[in-house]
């Protein structure tokens, strides 16, 4: 193995040569206190850029063993690394020439705490991912520039953010401890009958909808209403008292502007884990807790949605629907659909994002159009037989219709961003003020049919060998020649999640679709590869951008591709 001294030598030698000859450098080589490998090297300085990896012995990173002895303490010490590579990257990295040359960066990260292949700890080393811009002016290679980037620079940053004696040792205990008691407490959720858990003094106003930073002035502390407050006694933390959404039909109510959605949304993004200060360190939901919205426009592919929409005009069948411009109802109800198809357990549904006629028919409606007219079973009427009969809850924003009290377990009404248990009020007004519409719903929910994708329906490439991926935040996959829209799934918070997922799909063509498996099948192989195997599992090359995902997520991105076919 070669080392620091050859790679500075050689980048001096290759100076003002043309780009290509950076080529020559890939490889291994040994720096005092880690090893630096040149995983990948860019074609110009305009394309994506070099990867590289950082391997340090555990000798020289002397992170003490109980920080990440654990899964749930790795992840947090891991997640740690990557934030504190990344502000040492920002102070000393800068443009050197042109295009993304003179940059060093790693995998960009949200509020949120997840497993990724940009670090990884172990009683043996710590490895770092990351990328540099390989400096050049033109396509003409600045050698003293890359050699200061790859010879001075990574050395400092080793030094400042990867080595245990530079970092605060208090604050990584923090992130460990708080995000250890989050996994305790969402693994107690089941036991104390309860979707979800907002501890009292969590913050969950945002600073804008597109800063997820919390709210440093103007706030209120959450705090929960004594009837619905729970507590767990934590392992690090000791007692966390907070609100206790009960499994069941729990709806939200309140005027505009007082926090219902704020409340729903901290409620989807409990799925995950948040750094120290987020102020939703303790808001930890269900692990299976799916948002659902109408999604006009969408591909819909051989879902079973009759426990919704039945008798179409013209006679169509709905026990296999397709559509390629579904409808703000029929989408919502595939939405659902599908949800339940790979496992969920939790639905949360916003009003502001819903399709009306799909969420209610009041009586009056009722009376205009004839049940045998409307092909539309309202979610109110199939909302208890989901709980009932599979034991799946919802949680529903519903400002506009009292309808709901009817089929509520639990109704919280959110006043100036503080909630407050309502529940009898509720009750009494539905028994003072019947609504008198009629149940259209049946006498059971309907039949949940999986599904089995046909492998030669997906194709990553452009009619060429070549496969062609690409991510557009975290909204979009470019999957060969379609783009995969992910707008409405709400769930997805890095794009790094993203490229995870469209090379899961990749994967599970070339390994699990069979014309046999279903789709849960598909999916439960994928996850226990990845569980077992790790992320690089998806890949032949290692990765440092890919981000944990959930099921839920897969298979949403592969429900929206639309060459996806079913028998």
């Amino acid at each position: 193995m070669m080392d620091n001294q050859d790679l500075y030598n050689h980048l001096l030698k290759i100076d003002a040569r043309g780009y290509k000859a950076y080529k020559d450098i890939k490889g291994s080589y040994q720096f005092p206190d880690f090893t630096l490998i040149i995983e990948h090297v860019q074609g110009d300085p305009f394309a994506s850029p070099s990867k590289l990896i950082i391997k340090i012995p555990q000798a020289v990173a002397k992170f003490p063993a109980i920080l990440y002895q654990t899964d749930s303490r790795r992840i947090a010490l891991e997640d740690y690394l990557i934030r504190q590579f990344h502000q040492t990257c920002e102070q000393l990295s800068s443009r050197r020439g042109t295009g993304k040359s003179g940059l060093i960066s790693i995998v960009k990260v949200g509020q949120e705490i997840l497993k990724r292949t940009a670090a990884t700890v172990n009683n043996k080393e710590i490895e770092i991912r990351f990328f540099v811009g390989l400096p050049a002016r033109g396509r003409s290679i600045l050698g003293r520039q890359a050699a200061q980037m790859l010879c001075e620079d990574i050395p400092n940053i080793v030094e400042q953010a990867l080595k245990y004696q530079a970092l605060d040792a208090k604050a990584i205990q923090t992130q460990v401890q708080t995000t250890e008691d989050a996994d305790w407490i969402r693994q107690e959720l089941k036991e104390k009958r309860i979707v979800t858990f907002i501890a009292n003094n969590s913050i969950l106003p945002r600073q804008s909808g597109v800063d997820s930073r919390a709210l440093e002035t103007n706030y209120i502390p959450f705090q929960s209403p004594k009837s619905l407050e729970v507590s767990f006694n934590c392992p690090n933390q000791g007692l966390i008292k907070g609100l206790g959404i009960p499994q069941g039909i729990t709806v939200i109510v309140g005027g505009g502007y007082h926090g219902k959605s704020t409340l729903l949304r901290a409620i989807e993004l409990g799925i995950y884990n948040h750094i120290p200060g987020d102020g939703r360190e303790f808001v930890v939901s269900d692990p299976s807790s799916v948002k659902i919205r109408a999604e006009d426009g969408r591909s819909i592919v051989g879902v079973n949605i009759s426990p919704f929409i039945n008798q179409l005009p013209q006679q169509r069948s709905t026990d296999h629907f397709s559509s390629t411009n579904a409808s703000g109802s029929t989408s919502q109800a595939a939405n659902i659909i599908e949800a339940l198809e790979v496992g969920t357990q939790v639905l949360l549904v916003d009003e502001d994002t819903a399709a009306t006629n799909f969420m209610i028919r009041d009586r009056r409606m009722q009376q205009l159009i004839a049940k045998e007219k409307e092909p539309i079973t309202p979610f109110i009427d199939k909302i208890q037989q989901l709980y009932t009969e599979y034991g799946v809850s919802t949680i529903l924003v519903m400002g506009g219709s009292g309808d709901y009290f009817d089929v509520a377990n639990t109704v919280i009404a959110m006043e100036n961003f503080q909630p407050h248990d309502v529940t009898e009020k509720a009750k009494l007004i539905a028994q003072q003020t019947p609504n008198e519409r009629l149940i259209e719903g049946g006498q059971e929910f309907g039949k949940i049919t999986p599904r089995i994708p046909l492998p030669e329906s997906i194709d990553p490439s452009r009619g060429r060998r070549d496969v062609k991926v690409k991510v557009r935040d975290v909204d979009e996959v470019v999957f060969g020649t379609e783009d995969i829209d992910l707008t409405a799934v709400e769930q997805i918070v890095e794009s790094g999640q993203l490229r995870a997922i469209a090379a899961a799909i990749i994967y599970a063509k070339n390994k699990y679709m069979n014309r046999q498996n279903t789709l849960p099948e598909i999916l439960a192989h994928v996850m226990i590869d990845i569980d077992s195997k790790g992320l690089d599992i998806l890949s032949e090359f290692p990765q440092g951008d890919f981000v944990l995902f959930r099921r839920f997520e897969l298979a949403a991105a592969l429900n929206r591709l639309r060459s996806l076919k079913v028998p």
